[in-house]
């Protein structure tokens, strides 16, 4: 891949990326905007204008007029949000590249907020938040990330509340955009066959001028405050929503370290070697030789300033049963503080996490998504060989170690929804 990186005058990174693949590509404008950046009042305010982007802007007044604009075009198109940042992409073919530049600009900097649309929007969204209640598996991360970040914004729940939600305005709207939505708190990412060579100049100036044109009088340099945040815990923490459902769904986890930290390709390893793939530990342990669960998998989300690892499964409903899948989930995390890993399992999880980047990485999408983020969030670019490398660096004595720091009682967090009460869930043999 040849990537290149550019830098508008009010501080907009552009990064063009050719993967030297079809004539198509994907667009990906993204913002140090999400639910971290938001308060109680406000939760669910970066979410909500995700979603009134489409509503109608200066030039495509209506959400029609936006998406027959786009899907004229024979593209796809979506947006997203998370806790520090928020995407919007098309992903359509080369020749459009200019009319889809024009699209995503208007929506993102001339958006129409129109009230009668907010007021529309405001049950939409209400219905989207009673979706998820209604989705136990997605549910209970929310709950473990209300418990581990317990007080702080990375607790917040992306979508609001219903209470938040339906207090929005337009004010409400314009001052989040005036705080977070500015140029040097954004990255643009063009990915895909961009017929860029080494020495392509024309090309290259070609695509800056287009961006130019739509986001060179974007403007306002206003730095967002980082709400760092610090843990006190010093005991295990259990919270469980009461629910009536058909199967208990339980995360178990612990707090880890920033996105920026060494020991981040370590910590992969370990949460591969425990739940990444049916070959993992506890697949093998909880569901294959126990026959506890449907599902079940370890995964880390990490953050500027902390982060966590986070094993998450559907259980039975019998206490017996789900005491048991704590149990041996526990117990394979402390097998590992204790060294009990072996080579093979090292190299089988490299080897998953590195197949994993290299096949995503066929997709233009995820190709942005990819070198957008890390610009966004890290200030950097990366080639996926120097993280693949990264990973082949690991030893057994780095997961060893990483494993040892964070798999401690008083660290132990765990979130569950079904059937059962907090006492029903026993850490003591």
């Amino acid at each position: 891949m040849i990537s290149k990186s550019i830098q508008l005058k009010n501080g907009l990174s552009i990064l063009l990326v050719d993967t030297d693949s079809f004539p198509t590509m994907t667009m990906m404008v993204l913002i140090g905007a999400g639910s971290r950046y938001e308060n109680k009042k406000n939760n669910g305010i970066a979410h909500f204008f995700e979603h009134m982007a489409f509503k109608g802007s200066k030039k495509y007044p209506s959400a029609y007029d936006i998406s027959s604009a786009i899907e004229g075009m024979g593209a796809e198109f979506n947006a997203f949000t998370s806790k520090d940042h928020t995407g919007y992409w098309v992903k359509a073919p080369n020749e459009h590249f200019e009319k889809v530049t024009d699209v995503l600009s208007d929506m993102i900097l001339h958006s129409a907020l129109l009230p009668k649309e907010i007021e529309r929007e405001k049950q939409v969204i209400v219905e989207e938040i009673n979706m998820y209640e209604d989705t136990p598996s997605h549910k209970v991360s929310d709950l473990f990330d209300d418990l581990i970040f317990a007080g702080h914004p990375l607790g917040y729940d992306i979508a609001g509340t219903v209470e938040s939600v339906r207090s929005f305005t337009k004010q409400t709207l314009t001052d989040y955009l005036g705080q977070l939505y500015h140029p040097s708190n954004a990255a643009i990412v063009i990915a895909g066959g961009l017929n860029i060579r080494a020495n392509d100049r024309a090309s290259i100036v070609n695509y800056q001028t287009i961006i130019s044109e739509r986001f060179e009088k974007w403007n306002g340099r206003k730095i967002k405050k980082l709400n760092r945040f610090i843990s006190h815990q010093n005991s295990p923490k259990i919270f469980v929503k009461t629910k009536k459902t058909e199967q208990a769904h339980i995360c178990i986890g612990y707090r880890s370290f920033a996105f920026t930290d060494p020991n981040r390709y370590a910590l992969s390893v370990l949460s591969t070697v425990l739940g990444g793939g049916m070959s993992s530990r506890l697949f093998t342990e909880v569901r294959e030789r126990r026959g506890l669960c449907y599902y079940v998998s370890t995964g880390r989300d990490l953050y500027k300033d902390t982060g966590y690892i986070v094993t998450q499964a559907g259980v039975s409903t019998d206490v017996k049963k789900l005491n048991e899948a704590v149990k041996v989930i526990i117990a394979q995390h402390q097998s590992i503080t204790k060294g009990k890993i072996t080579d093979k399992e090292i190299t089988r999880a490299q080897a998953l996490l590195k197949g994993r980047l290299l096949l995503s990485l066929e997709d233009s999408h995820s190709v942005a998504s990819f070198y957008g983020i890390r610009k966004l969030l890290y200030g950097d670019i990366v080639d996926p060989q120097d993280i693949i490398a990264s990973i082949d660096a690991v030893t057994k004595e780095d997961v060893v170690s990483v494993a040892k720091d964070l798999f401690v009682e008083k660290g132990l967090n765990i979130a569950a929804i079904g059937p059962l009460s907090e006492q029903d869930i026993h850490l003591k043999n």
